[in-house]
């Protein structure tokens, strides 16, 4: 998309403000659903937003006895499919499978001088939040680092030479590599890709020396020797990983995780709220969708509506936070 066509994107969705903020009618809740239901994903299929969505489907389908659609919706960075959800209809019948970005789209537009196109938590309802995957530290094995402050001492050993990658500016891996480079004190640098894997893969080869991603993205790498786990950014190790030591074990205050959650348009009567967490918590215990996410290492994470509206509004502070001090702003 030229700088050009998505300014004329991103001013449309601003001009919408005004009317996702009237609240929608809210119909009789006692025959929900009647119809089928959209479950949009802000991506393109194939992703683990893409495969958690489809996953849960089937399941949820069965239960309510009506359709449940996935739709790809990709597009400026999640933003496109997020604001076509909440310029729904708040109903129920058009839904949201998110991840980390939407708390992150809205500080990135805002640093790039744009109105920022939607509050998370004011305009969105959390119905459940589903899973989470912590970020995992790779490096190359061709450095002789095995720990995190090895790898800063290497790094202030040889001033931006050492290089951190992302899966792209402003993505939740680039917001990680400058927590890193920060609380390092070295002089380190941000190498941005297209995505996590191609950067993983760098990483591999040599090229450059560092990226976070999730484990199961990583896991035949460190078996073949081409990398290794040097760190989880999660309060406790992983099941998969139990020799491997937190970042905070190591020194650095870093906590970040890849996430998901079921959200529905601002103003969703309560009871349509209550069934669809209903229906997707049972989804998520299904023994298909258990065994799919313990091949992706993503570990089952239900939290209810209240509990998932703090984590986005905690998580809008902290990589707010981030943006902001680094100078990040949406391309």
């Amino acid at each position: 998309m030229s700088g050009l066509a998505r300014r004329a994107v991103l001013s449309a969705l601003a001009m919408g403000s005004a009317a996702r903020a009237m609240p929608a009618q809210a119909q009789a809740t006692g025959d929900f659903p009647n119809h089928s239901i959209r479950l949009i994903v802000p991506y393109a299929p194939g992703g683990t937003s893409d495969i958690l969505a489809r996953l849960i489907a089937g399941p949820m389908q069965a239960t309510l006895g009506q359709s449940v659609i996935v739709e790809n919706r990709p597009g400026a960075g999640s933003l496109l499919g997020t604001d076509a959800v909440v310029r729904a209809p708040a109903d129920g019948y058009t839904l949201l499978l998110a991840d980390t970005p939407l708390t992150t789209v809205p500080s990135m537009q805002v640093a790039a001088g744009r109105p920022a196109p939607y509050d998370p938590v004011r305009d969105l309802t959390p119905i459940v939040h589903l899973a989470a995957t912590p970020a995992v530290m790779f490096t190359s094995a061709s450095l002789p680092a095995r720990t995190i402050q090895d790898f800063f001492a290497l790094a202030r050993a040889r001033p931006d030479t050492v290089s951190i990658a992302s899966s792209g500016v402003g993505s939740t891996t680039h917001l990680i590599a400058e927590l890193v480079i920060r609380q390092s004190g070295a002089r380190m640098a941000h190498v941005p890709y297209r995505g996590g894997g191609p950067a993983l893969q760098d990483v591999a080869a040599g090229n450059v020396q560092a990226t976070f991603i999730g484990w199961a993205s990583g896991a035949s790498l460190v078996q073949g020797g081409q990398v290794h786990a040097m760190g989880v950014a999660a309060e406790r190790r992983m099941r998969d990983l139990p020799n491997v030591p937190t970042l905070r074990e190591q020194g650095l205050d870093i906590i970040a995780t890849f996430w998901w959650g079921l959200l529905g348009p601002a103003g969703m009567p309560a009871p349509v709220q209550a069934r669809l967490a209903q229906v997707a918590t049972a989804a998520m215990n299904t023994p298909e969708v258990t065994a799919r996410l313990a091949a992706l290492s993503v570990e089952r994470d239900i939290r209810d509506a209240e509990a998932f509206r703090a984590h986005i509004a905690s998580e809008s502070e902290k990589w707010g936070g981030v943006i902001r001090a680094a100078g990040i702003r949406a391309e």
